[in-house]
């Protein structure tokens, strides 16, 4: 397969960005999409052109670093997804594919596809966390959870913070990301003890760092490639409520 590529090019936080075009050839239909910028990159390197930096890491679609804007799509074509589970089968042969980095102003460029994702550390750091003393791991069956909140806990964690829900969300929020933190804690009995400071440091600090506010578009349960649901936005409202009211 052959593809031109129109791809995103940005020498740094200051400088102007533009978008280049370059051709890949004879690629495989079974080569994922960072396979194929990799021969991309290998093409550049020894035609003596700079490569294109983008993120990656594990490649398995859990580390939440391939955060690519492709074709106007967080992370691609297919839903569920991340960018390394994308492979060159979804796109036509010939195809003219775009690819950008996240479009967020609370994630600045750094270089070409690479962006500054530090604002989701810094809501981690301000309250996504339980700092009780739980000592060694207790039994399985010591602390009686039901199946359901068991479940549903496990499903908000599943968010791999990759910023998608941000990126695509037309006010830059980042309600997604910090309701799945907290609705994972607020189901379990560990994160109760915490729950109300928790929902407010974190808030304020998604306030703080620039996000947007939430509309309920419900573009970010969408492009999510774990697909959160926005039900935890609801809850997270509840829990930072209930913690005004306590005050």
């Amino acid at each position: 397969m052959n593809f031109s590529l129109k791809i995103w090019r940005q020498k740094d936080a200051k400088s102007k960005g533009e978008f280049k075009t370059y051709r890949v050839e004879n690629i495989s239909p079974d080569t994922s999409f960072l396979e194929m910028l990799d021969i991309l990159n290998n093409n550049l390197v020894h035609a003596g052109e700079e490569p294109v930096a983008f993120d990656h890491d594990c490649r398995e679609g859990i580390c939440g670093m391939c955060s690519l804007h492709i074709d106007g799509q967080a992370h691609g074509p297919s839903q569920g997804a991340t960018t390394c589970q994308i492979y060159m089968r979804k796109f036509k042969d010939g195809a003219t594919i775009t690819i950008e980095p996240w479009r967020s102003a609370a994630f600045p460029v750094i270089k070409d596809l690479v962006v500054n994702r530090s604002a989701y550390d810094q809501i981690l750091q301000a309250g996504g966390f339980i700092s009780v003393r739980t000592n060694s791991v207790p039994d399985a069956n010591a602390i009686p959870i039901s199946q359901a909140d068991a479940e549903e806990s496990m499903d908000a964690a599943a968010c791999i913070g990759c910023g998608a829900c941000a990126a695509t969300c037309k006010n830059g929020s980042a309600m997604l990301f910090v309701a799945a933190r907290v609705s994972s804690l607020a189901k379990l009995p560990q994160g109760r003890v915490e729950g109300a400071r928790r929902a407010k440091a974190m808030v304020a600090k998604m306030d703080e760092l620039g996000f947007g506010n939430c509309t309920n578009t419900g573009a970010c349960q969408a492009e999510c490639p774990k697909q959160i649901s926005i039900a935890h936005i609801a809850r997270l409202n509840r829990e930072f409520l209930s913690a005004k009211f306590e005050d």
